[in-house]
C-alpha cells in the first residue's frame, strides 16, 4: 500500500521529507557520509552527523567540481551546483511499505571520472521505480580529490592501508547507506544490482574486486566498460607531486598544504596533470588491478549483466585516441597485424577501419573477458550488443549507436531526453525503450547465482563458451532483439590475445 501517501521516512541518521511525483515517491540530496571537506578531503568518507529536526530531501544535493560547458554537451545535462560537500543519493520508490520488499538499483554515473552526477535528466528514476523496483542515484567525488595519491597523504596510513581511490570508497560508503536505511523506503536489502554506464561500469567492475565492497551488492549490470588499465600506485604517487608542483608547493609538500589548496583549482587541470578515466591500483580499496582479479578469476561471485555498443568508438576523442593514426602507425610496425585486421573486418578504409578496430580494442572485448572469467567462478554472466538508434536519427548516426546512447532506454526516459533538433522520438523509440528498461529491471528482480537464463521479452539463456550467444538489442534498424551465437568470436580472440601486455589472461 501507499501508506497513505506519507512523504516522512525514518532512517537511521534522521527523518527525511520528500516529494510525490504522480504516484512515486522521491527523495532528494540525502547525505550518505559527512562533507569531504577541509580536514577530510583526501580522507575516507566518514560518517554523517545524525539530525534532529526533520530534514528537507526534496532539492538535488551539490555535484563534485567539474567542467560544467563539457557536462552539458556530453555528460547528460547540468549537474547544478558544484561543492566539494557533494557526498549525496537520491531516491525513487513506488511504495515505502510494500507488501514484499523491492529490488534495489543502484545506479553509478559515467563522465570519465571526472563529469557527471546522480541528478541529471537521463538518470531520473521514475519510469524505473513505476516497474517495481527502487533507484538510487548517486553523486561521488570526482577528479583529483576522488583519485589522488602523494607521499604526504599516503603517509598518514598504516602500511598496506593507504587509501587512494576516493571515489570508489564513497560508493562504498552509499551502498553502505544503502544496506542500513532502504528497507525504510520499501527496498530489500538483500537484492540490490550495482548498475553503471562508462567510468559507472568501471566502478562496478572495480567493486566487483574490491575487498571492501563484498556483500553490499548481489549483482551488477556494466554498460560500457572499457579496457584502459588502471594506473599504478607509484605513477598515480608521480602525478600527485607533480599537481603539487604545478600549485608551487615544495617538493616535501606536507598533506596540510595540499589540503589547503583552492577545491576550485583541480578541475580544469588537463594532461599531464591528470590520471585520466581509471582507477588507480595499489592501495587498500583496490589492492590489484581490475582486469588483472577478473582475469586471474579472483572476482566476488555476484551474477553480472554486460555489453558495449555499436560505435563506442564516438568518445575516444575524450580519451585523446586518434583511431586512424593508430591504425597507420600498425601499418607501419607490424605490416601482418594490420592485413590480418583488414581481412577480418573488410573495411578498406582506414577511417572507418581504425573507428572499428578501436571500439573493439577498448569496448567490446571487455564484455568477452568478463564473461569467460564469470564462468570461470560458475557464476552467470548475460553479454549484450545495443545497436538501436531512434528512428529520426539515423542519419547522424552512421556507424550505429554512440557511447551513452542506450542510457534513457535503459531509464524509459525518452521523455527528459528529447531532442530539441527537430527529430523527436518516434512511438516505436518508446516502445522498445519499455521492452529494455523492462529487460533491466527483470535481471534486478529474477537474476541470481543459480539462474540460467532471464525471461521477457525474449527467452535470453546465459553467456557459456561453446554456444557464446550475445543478445543484440536493435538489428538491421529494427527495434528486436535477436540471439547471436559467437559474435564477433574471431575478431575478440585476437585482440584478448593483444591485451596481453596489459592482463595477463587465465
Amino acid at each position: 500500500m501507499k501508506n497513505e501517501r506519507r512523504l516522512s521516512i525514518l532512517t537511521a541518521e534522521g527523518e527525511l521529507r520528500g516529494l510525490m511525483d504522480e504516484d512515486i515517491f522521491v527523495f532528494r540530496g540525502i547525505p550518505y557520509a559527512a562533507p569531504p571537506t577541509g580536514a577530510l578531503r583526501w580522507r575516507p568518507p566518514q560518517p554523517v552527523t545524525p539530525w534532529q529536526t526533520v530534514r528537507d530531501a526534496t532539492r538535488w544535493g551539490s555535484a563534485s567540481w567539474q567542467n560544467r560547458e563539457y557536462c552539458v554537451a556530453a555528460g547528460g545535462g547540468d549537474p547544478g551546483e558544484f561543492s566539494e560537500d557533494c557526498l549525496y543519493l537520491n531516491i525513487w520508490t513506488p511504495d515505502v511499505a510494500p507488501a514484499t520488499p523491492l529490488p534495489v538499483m543502484v545506479w553509478l554515473h559515467g563522465g570519465g571520472f571526472t563529469l557527471g552526477a546522480g541528478s541529471l535528466d537521463p538518470y531520473r528514476g521514475k519510469a524505473l521505480a513505476a516497474q517495481g523496483v527502487v533507484v538510487v542515484t548517486l553523486n561521488y567525488r570526482l577528479g583529483h580529490f576522488g583519485f589522488f595519491a602523494h607521499p604526504a597523504l599516503d603517509a598518514e596510513y598504516p602500511q598496506g592501508r593507504v587509501v587512494n581511490n576516493f571515489a570508489l570508497l564513497d560508493q562504498i560508503a552509499a551502498l553502505q547507506w544503502v544496506q542500513r536505511n532502504i528497507p525504510a523506503f520499501g527496498g530489500n536489502r538483500h537484492n540490490i544490482t550495482l548498475f553503471g554506464e562508462s567510468s559507472g561500469a568501471r566502478s562496478v567492475l572495480s567493486l566487483c574486486c574490491s575487498p571492501l565492497a563484498e556483500g553490499l551488492f548481489h549483482k551488477g549490470i556494466v554498460q560500457s566498460a572499457y579496457s584502459l588499465p588502471d594506473v599504478p600506485q607509484q605513477k598515480a604517487q608521480q602525478k600527485g607531486m607533480q599537481v603539487a608542483k604545478h600549485f608551487g608547493l615544495p617538493e616535501n609538500a606536507t598533506s596540510a598544504q595540499l589540503r589547503a589548496l583552492p577545491a576550485e583549482d583541480f578541475w580544469p587541470l588537463q594532461a599531464p596533470l591528470t590520471l585520466g578515466p581509471v582507477a588507480i591500483s595499489g592501495d587498500a580499496v583496490l589492492p590489484e588491478p581490475m582486469l588483472d582479479t577478473f582475469m586471474a578469476c579472483r572476482q566476488h561471485r555476484v551474477p553480472l549483466m554486460i555489453g558495449s555498443n555499436s560505435d563506442e568508438a564516438s568518445v575516444l576523442d575524450y580519451f585523446g585516441v586518434d583511431a586512424t593514426a593508430i591504425l597507420q602507425q600498425m601499418r607501419r610496425k607490424n605490416r601482418f597485424s594490420y592485413r590480418l585486421i583488414k581481412w577480418l573486418y573488410d573495411i578498406h578504409d582506414d577511417a572507418r577501419l581504425g573507428r572499428a578496430v578501436a571500439r573493439d580494442m577498448a569496448f567490446t572485448v571487455v564484455p568477452l573477458l568478463v564473461a569467460q572469467a564469470q564462468h570461470s567462478i560458475g557464476m552467470p554472466a548475460w553479454r549484450y550488443w545495443f545497436d538501436y538508434v531512434s528512428e529520426n536519427a539515423r542519419d547522424l548516426y552512421p556507424h550505429g549507436a554512440w557511447h551513452g546512447n542506450e542510457i534513457p532506454y535503459v531509464f524509459n526516459n525518452l521523455t527528459a531526453a528529447e531532442p530539441d533538433d527537430g527529430r523527436p522520438y518516434t512511438a516505436t523509440d518508446r516502445a522498445f525503450a519499455g521492452a529494455i528498461s523492462a529487460l533491466w529491471v527483470s535481471f534486478a528482480r529474477d537474476a541470481s547465482e543459480f539462474s540460467y537464463r532471464l525471461q521477457g521479452s525474449i527467452d535470453w539463456p546465459v553467456w557459456r563458451p561453446h554456444d557464446d550467444l550475445t543478445l543484440a538489442i536493435g538489428h538491421d534498424g529494427k527495434a528486436e532483439m535477436v540471439l547471436k551465437a559467437r559474435f564477433m568470436r574471431t575478431k575478440l580472440r585476437l585482440f584478448r590475445l593483444m591485451m596481453r601486455s596489459h592482463v595477463r589472461l587465465s
